[in-house]
């Protein structure tokens, strides 16, 4: 007589620092009646993944226990609690990897970005995306529609992060926006501000490889920064920089926003320069934790400097809607595929920086 097989939830499992492994993991339980289960169909790699896997934190996240990476994620429901009302077996979702308390004063003011409490994928000590399996809250999966598939629907997440950044950054129509970073969250951010009417959005980076994409993906043009002259001080060099952009594409005193994509000293620095009196910049890039920047300028400028982290209400819907609609397309960006049992040669060939790798995804495990 033959013996059931009893079915386990395969996992790419951070075990310590650069110590990664598939393992298999018990099929998890709905934790309540407002839990689904999704059967994960793709997983795209975010640079926050690869920096716990290199170092094993990020600020105050610190890895103390083996977790599952991966948050940028899209399935299949396969089981649903008895009080989900939005959703049915079957469906494909694109999941917002970040669940909230819900009942503190952010919120309940729709800052759940903030929450103290989240429990966010393959943040420590929470369990991330990137196996057969993963339980999340009804409500924080975003139905795509039949024409998206699941590659699309992973690459929601990053397209929110965007729409957040120009959410905070209060981008509208007939602005000038500078992008500072042409890697996969700065050209989205590019297109986001092109979809939302920006009158000009200009890209800058040290890739010509990456430049030469933006001008094809959402920016009207871009600005390859030359080198520093040995006699030239970095404080002069970012203050000269920043009247070669205005001069280079009519800019006046300055754009309206500046968006900070890269956690580059000499970035930040530079963008601070550029933004003109009165305007916006955000702080999305991550970089040292520590920079020096002129904030003086800063000051007598008037400038609103804002930090942007993951998303608020609204942003994913938004995000579906950008990407269901054809106005971003998501496709372009994704430069490599991997199979399941390949993980950890994705996350190497992330790791690696090259030029030519935009965005990778991980396919899910098959029945």
């Amino acid at each position: 007589m033959a013996t059931q097989k009893i079915e386990t939830n395969p996992a790419f499992v951070l075990r310590a620092i650069k110590d990664c492994a598939i393992e298999e993991r018990p099929v998890p339980k709905l934790r309540d009646a407002w839990d689904v289960r999704i059967h994960i169909g793709q997983t795209g790699i975010c640079g926050s993944d690869v920096h716990y896997w290199q170092r094993g934190r990020i600020g105050d996240f610190i890895l103390k226990s083996p977790i599952i990476l991966g948050h940028e994620s899209a399935g299949t429901v396969v089981e649903v609690g008895s009080a989900v009302k939005n959703l049915k077996i079957g469906d494909r979702v694109a999941i917002e990897p970040g669940v909230p308390c819900r009942h503190c004063n952010y919120c309940r003011s729709g800052s759940y970005n903030l929450c103290p409490d989240t429990v966010f994928a393959a943040t420590p000590p929470h369990d991330g995306t990137l196996s057969k399996y993963y339980i999340v809250a009804a409500d924080y999966c975003v139905p795509l529609p039949d024409h998206m598939d699941l590659e699309q629907g992973a690459m929601v997440e990053p397209v929110a992060v965007a729409v957040q950044i120009t959410k905070v950054g209060k981008v509208r129509a007939n602005q000038t926006i500078v992008v500072f970073g042409c890697g996969p969250i700065g050209v989205l951010c590019q297109a986001v501000s092109k979809s939302y009417s920006a009158k000009k959005v200009i890209g800058v980076d040290i890739s010509k490889s990456r430049l030469e994409f933006a001008k094809t993906f959402g920016a009207d043009g871009v600005f390859l920064p030359p080198a520093k002259p040995a006699d030239v001080s970095a404080d002069d060099w970012s203050v000269k920089l920043a009247q070669m952009i205005k001069d280079e594409f009519n800019l006046g005193e300055g754009p309206d926003v500046v968006i900070e994509a890269t956690g580059a000293e000499s970035c930040i620095q530079t963008g601070i320069n550029l933004a003109k009196k009165g305007g916006m910049y955000v702080q999305a890039g991550m970089g040292k934790e520590n920079v020096t920047i002129p904030i003086t300028t800063a000051c007598i400028r008037d400038l609103t400097i804002r930090g942007s982290i993951r998303y608020t209400t609204g942003c994913y819907p938004t995000a579906v809607d950008l990407v269901a609609s054809g106005k971003i397309d998501v496709k372009r960006l994704i430069t490599n595929r991997f199979k399941f049992e390949e993980a950890e040669q994705a996350f190497e060939l992330v790791r690696q920086g090259k030029e030519s790798v935009i965005k990778v995804i991980i396919e899910g495990v098959q029945n």
